[in-house]
């Protein structure tokens, strides 16, 4: 009996050591196993944010994108705006039987066609305005004003002919009619400013 219990005493002290490596094996790679978990988190937080910073830097180059083309129709509309009015204020004057440009240019063609105004400067008879600072004659002289509710309005320009020194002021006056929607010629008359001075009535309805 005692020889028998000696025996199997040894075995069993081998064995502890055995069990003690295994468990601190298992430990070690249970270690390893919980060390690797946090760095997978880790990457996939890593990832996370990389996908959400990718995300703010698309929406803000978005919202950047929609300001630059909000500015650019702003800059569109403003400028379709001004062209717009321009149109407006050149069709206004050129072929708007109110404004001065168009009364000025009627009345050039009845003074370029009068016999009588033939007569005295002659052919290729051309017409000018007030002289400017620069020396150039463009400017039409003109007044607009009121009376018995209609708009009236006075113009004065010079013309000159083929006949050396001759000149002659020219003076013309309309009046609106609302029945037409448009304005009318009350006078034309033409002052001869060289010797022998003397007044050509071209056209006359007052």
């Amino acid at each position: 009996g005692p020889c028998l219990r000696w025996r199997h005493q040894p075995p069993r002290r081998e064995c502890a050591p055995l069990l003690r490596a295994a468990r601190q094996s298992i430990g070690t790679q249970a270690g390893g196993l919980r060390a690797e978990k946090p760095g997978g988190n880790s990457k996939h937080v890593s990832v996370q944010r990389d996908r959400k910073e990718e995300t703010l830097l698309s929406a803000a180059q978005k919202v950047k994108e929609a300001g630059r083309d909000f500015t650019y129709f702003i800059v569109v509309l403003v400028g379709i705006g001004v062209t717009g009015g321009l149109f407006y204020v050149i069709f206004k004057e050129l072929f708007s039987s109110s404004s001065p440009s168009k009364i000025y240019g009627d009345a050039l063609e009845k003074c370029r066609s009068h016999p009588e105004i033939i007569g005295v400067f002659g052919e290729s008879i051309k017409g000018y305005g007030e002289a400017t600072r620069r020396g150039r004659r463009q400017l039409v002289s003109h007044i607009e004003y009121v009376k018995d509710g209609l708009k009236h309005m006075r113009l004065k320009f010079y013309i000159e002919g083929s006949e050396p020194g001759k000149r002659g002021t020219v003076h013309v006056e309309v009046k609106e009619n609302p029945a037409r929607g448009r304005f009318e010629v009350r006078y034309i008359f033409v002052d001869v400013d060289t010797y022998p001075r003397r007044t050509i009535v071209i056209e006359d309805n007052r």
